[in-house]
């Protein structure tokens, strides 16, 4: 299998008020190139979310980024953003491709196996994410990352089967190597970049330093 070249995506902070975010943002995206800026809005079915998403994509969009919403449906159209990025489920997944493609991308993350993320790509979407921290109706387990072993095992599962795009959700920087190893056409990263103890400018600069050494061995 030829390796792919591992691009770098940005994973936000629940985001209430734009404002405060964008000079981290800005510092991260001036750190190196970013495909995507996944935005998690804090109040996903508000009626201000539209205006959080426009004022995101302004930035992002400008940096020639892709800016995907996790959100409501009508959030991504109404904002401007380029697609989806939605916790799997049957039914919410086929309506976000049927209302959405082809003008729009829709990704799926949240795969408790493969047989879901399987399912996630017969629908048609864009890309699937693994390793993303756990949503789950039981408050404890919100948060809590899957082991990062299996993530990485996931993702060169997809890689070497599958053709559409697989992302692969890093708790550090230094997992990115590991993912960017066994072709994951993408890495993600969250508060490892916006947590940095060298700003997020540095955080992006050594992540994309990270997956070239990943891809080099």
């Amino acid at each position: 299998m030829t390796a792919v070249e591992t691009q770098l995506v940005l994973v936000t902070p629940p985001i209430a008020a734009p404002e405060a975010f964008l000079p981290a943002l800005e510092a991260a995206l001036a750190g190196g190139p970013v495909a995507a800026v996944i935005a998690r809005l804090a109040t996903p079915d508000d009626r201000a979310s539209v205006n959080v998403v426009k004022t995101l994509a302004r930035l992002v969009q400008a940096k020639g980024c892709a800016l995907m919403v996790e959100g409501a449906i009508d959030t991504v159209a109404r904002g401007g953003a380029d697609g989806l990025h939605l916790i799997f489920d049957e039914a919410r997944v086929t309506e976000a491709i049927e209302r959405l493609a082809p003008d729009r991308m829709v990704g799926v993350a949240g795969l408790k196996s493969r047989d879901d993320a399987m399912s996630a790509g017969e629908k048609g979407c864009d890309y699937v994410m693994f390793g993303e921290p756990m949503v789950s109706r039981h408050a404890e387990k919100n948060g809590v990352l899957p082991p990062f072993a299996a993530v990485v095992e996931r993702v060169g599962w997809w890689a070497e089967v599958f053709q559409i795009p697989v992302v692969g959700f890093s708790p550090d920087i230094a997992g990115a190597g590991a993912l960017a190893q066994v072709n994951a056409d993408f890495v993600a990263l969250g508060d490892a970049v916006w947590a940095h103890p060298d700003g997020p400018t540095k955080a992006v600069a050594a992540a994309l330093a990270a997956l070239r050494q990943g891809q080099a061995t």
